[in-house]
């Protein structure tokens, strides 16, 4: 994998021409994607390796060739947009590159304050791509939200990992060292520090990150001004950030903790997921539509890891490789609407079926994938997910099972919306779709849906 990267790295040096520097930079990330997806199907990423640097188990590796994967695709998606846009082709592939190398460093990562310095370096280039190459002048309010929420939220992180690492003497992300170390909790309890308050604060920034409902504002404002390659990268990697380091630290903070302040968290993470579902109905634009359904999702994935369960932990990783390539193609497929008919609005982006039919088998597709069902990963992390929450509690199966529902209602409400009834007058009769983005389309859809048949994938990273 640093062989790929530095491969990758190279190609910054060694190619000047502008056209010529980004076909090298499509083809160095399709090559450093499919050796990274063979490499993980033939099982050699399934065991875990703990080094003084790098932790590389199933949950990190999978995460990994989720980043190259998405990575070669926003090139894909970004090829007609950039390169037209102020000749800018190079400082956007440079902000790519960069960002690919933060968000493995991220995953990788065994040292506590390493993965800390990467999780809040991958905001930087995230807006850079917002302010370069946005859409409209309110871009820089929504990098200003998104760097606001982040960066207040986790700063009381760094506090409590450089706590955490004088007491412990070690800096190691692994479980084990963390849980053996000498005397932690209890020369914290001395200090009269609290294991509630270490425990939000600690999960608080993840979920900024993730993001949980009340803490969410930021994403829809980010998501509608931000380029494709960007709403991309934000729906399919950077909010996983806040999962992998929910799945990592969550255990380690909730030594001590009571079980009330795990249940409010677990409730109002069901609840919001349930209200952001119905906020999903009144939404005018596309982008704001997909961002909401993906807040909604996370709020389940969040759900799964709350459970404190193999199985729900099984599910999240599951649901955020589900939900990284479905939201990610869903943004893919709004940037096309934008460009044939210019408006990202739902009630001028009506008529897609009769004017372009296979930009609406892909929406139809890529809808039922939303919506969790077969045969994509999506509908076995729900699966899992169901009994790891109703085992908690019972009367949480009532926003489940109305996340469950309304997750098929506003897809269904997103696909009637956009291809049906009449197109308008402004719009070209003849709009055909290239072979770029129906190949983008098809590698967002294969994988979602062949991972079904390698589910040990997620099923076996923790027993």
């Amino acid at each position: 994998m640093l062989s790929l990267v530095s491969l990758n790295l190279s190609l910054f040096f060694s190619f000047k021409e502008k056209y010529l520097f980004w076909y090298f930079r499509l083809w160095g990330l399709a090559l450093g994607s499919f050796i990274s997806v063979f490499i993980l199907w033939s099982g050699s990423l399934s065991s875990m390796s703990v080094s003084n640097w790098f932790l590389l188990d199933g949950l990190s590796s999978s995460l990994v060739i989720l980043t190259w994967w998405i990575s070669m695709l926003m090139v894909m998606a970004s090829q007609s947009g950039v390169k037209n846009k102020n000749n800018k082709s190079i400082m956007f592939t440079m902000c790519i590159c960069m960002l690919n190398f933060i968000l493995i460093m991220t995953f990788f990562s065994c040292d506590i304050i390493w993965f800390y310095i990467f999780f809040e370096a991958s905001l930087i280039p995230t807006l850079i791509l917002i302010l370069g190459w946005g859409y409209q002048p309110e871009r820089l309010q929504a990098g200003m939200y998104m760097m606001l929420y982040t960066i207040t939220a986790s700063l009381p992180l760094l506090a409590l990992i450089l706590l955490m690492s004088d007491f412990n003497g070690t800096c190691s992300f692994s479980l084990k060292n963390l849980l053996e170390s000498s005397g932690t909790q209890g020369a914290m309890w001395q200090f009269g520090i609290l294991p509630e308050i270490m425990f939000f604060i600690g999960l608080a920034a993840f979920l900024v990150k993730l993001p949980m409902f009340s803490v969410h504002l930021w994403l829809p404002k980010a998501h509608v001004e931000a380029p494709v390659a960007g709403s991309m990268v934000l729906a399919g990697i950077l909010l996983k950030l806040g999962g992998y380091g929910m799945l990592r630290m969550y255990q380690y903070l909730s030594l001590g903790v009571s079980g009330s302040l795990k249940d409010i968290i677990f409730c109002f993470a069901m609840w919001g997921g349930v209200i952001t579902s119905i906020i999903c109905f009144r939404q005018v634009d596309l982008k704001s539509l997909i961002a909401y359904s993906s807040v909604g999702h996370m709020s389940l994935m969040l759900a799964g890891v709350l459970s404190n369960s193999s199985w729900g932990w099984h599910a999240a990783l599951g649901m955020m490789l589900a939900h990284g390539l479905c939201s990610s193609a869903l943004f893919a497929l709004a940037n096309y609407n934008y460009e044939k008919n210019g408006t990202r609005s739902l009630v001028m982006s009506k008529g897609m079926l009769l004017i372009c039919p296979i930009i609406s088998m892909w929406w139809f597709l890529f809808c039922v994938v939303n919506m969790a069902a077969p045969p994509s990963i999506n509908l076995l992390s729900e699966i899992l997910v169901f009994p790891s929450v109703l085992f908690s509690s019972i009367w949480l199966c009532v926003p489940l099972m109305m996340m469950s529902f309304l997750a098929a209602v506003y897809s269904l409400f997103l696909y009637v919306s956009t291809q049906h009834g009449g197109y308008p007058k402004f719009t070209s009769s003849f709009m055909s779709m290239k072979s770029s983005p129906l190949l983008l389309m098809l590698l967002h859809y294969l994988p979602v849906n062949l991972m079904i048949m390698k589910s040990d994938i997620i099923c076996l990273w923790i027993i």
